[in-house]
């Protein structure tokens, strides 16, 4: 197949890297030092084990100079995918499917679900419809990603944890190319099923995501500090109260009791969340896709989420004050 990651960044990268290894023609878009890096001397994978390995890939900053694609990964985080779409047409083929790699919920949320809500475009997600303009659903296989990686060096991937892509065509029905991107990420060395429920498992790890992630970017604390602190576990178990019935009362069933995927989270350990890591490093905080999209949701079903509202102004403000002042901030040992 041939294969661009739009976006070569942890996850991008981490996707890219593997499926050049496994044989795939991959193609990433990049830009700045990390695309001169990948140019010069190919695109490193550090391995969780610690094991090195370099993919000769193509790399450029022009979508429409990697031409036509089998298959587009959209690597990057769901704030950066509006900017990119409108070039994206320059990399359709006939068949050219187009694989959705973001966390939270998807600008596509609401395409072929039917129901009442059928088409309707998530402005938390996709602002004015951009996206669903120029990335027509019928293209689009979703995906829940579960791996941790980062950009460790320009030029290189480091994968932290994780190896599970969920994999499914937005209205859940068995397709040939739905279970012909599995197997090339299953030939990559990835967990890759076709599950017959994606949005149900977007919730399932958004659970986790919309509370855990924006408290610890307040608090600066770990997935188990703030499992193990009584306040901070009470708030999150009520965010997450406020987001179950959010999404009950769009018709989700949620697999599995609270308090268990609260435990999951404990278990994880002295781990930094995505958001946590963006406020130290001073990136754009990935805000509307995790919090302001169930705030959005619980306004459509008419379900109040005051305790998650609260949490999303705080973050709001401190991502606000850190973009105005170009800073970042994180907790330095004395």
């Amino acid at each position: 197949m041939k294969i661009c990651a739009v976006g070569a960044g942890g996850i991008g990268g981490l996707l890219a890297a593997r499926l050049a290894h496994s044989g795939q023609e991959v193609t990433v878009i990049a830009r700045g030092p990390h695309l001169a890096a990948i140019r010069a001397n190919g695109l490193k994978l550090v391995e969780e084990d610690g094991r090195e390995k370099v993919a000769h890939v193509r790399a450029t900053d022009n979508l429409a100079e990697a031409g036509a694609q089998d298959l587009v990964i959209l690597g990057m985080k769901a704030h950066q995918v509006g900017a990119v779409v409108r070039n994206l047409p320059a990399m359709y083929g006939d068949d050219t499917v187009v694989l959705t790699a973001q966390n939270g919920i998807p600008w596509w949320y609401f395409f072929k679900i039917g129901g009442p809500h059928e088409g309707r475009v998530l402005e938390s997600v996709d602002p004015g419809g951009v996206i669903a303009e120029h990335l027509p659903a019928d293209r689009v296989l979703g995906s829940v990603v579960y791996p941790a990686a980062e950009i460790s060096a320009p030029g290189v991937i480091t994968h932290i944890e994780g190896n599970r892509f969920s994999i499914a065509e937005i209205d859940d029905t068995k397709t040939e190319r739905a279970a012909k991107v599995s197997d090339a990420l299953q030939n990559a060395g990835f967990k890759a099923p076709v599950v017959s429920d994606i949005r149900a498992e977007i919730w399932t790890k958004l659970w986790g995501n919309l509370s855990f992630n924006p408290l610890s970017a307040l608090t600066h604390a770990t997935l188990e500090d703030i499992c193990r602190f009584p306040a901070t576990r009470e708030t999150a178990t009520r965010m997450m109260r406020e987001a179950q019935a959010v999404g009950e009362a769009l018709g989700i069933r949620f697999r599995i009791p609270l308090e268990k995927r609260i435990a999951g989270a404990e278990a994880v350990g002295p781990h930094k969340t995505s958001m946590l890591q963006d406020v130290e490093s001073g990136r754009a905080v990935e805000l509307d896709a995790l919090v302001g999209s169930v705030i959005e949701l619980g306004r459509i079903a008419q379900v109040p989420t005051p305790q998650i509202e609260a949490i999303y102004a705080c973050v709001s403000l401190l991502a606000a004050t850190l973009a105005k002042e170009g800073g970042r901030l994180r907790i330095e040992k004395n």
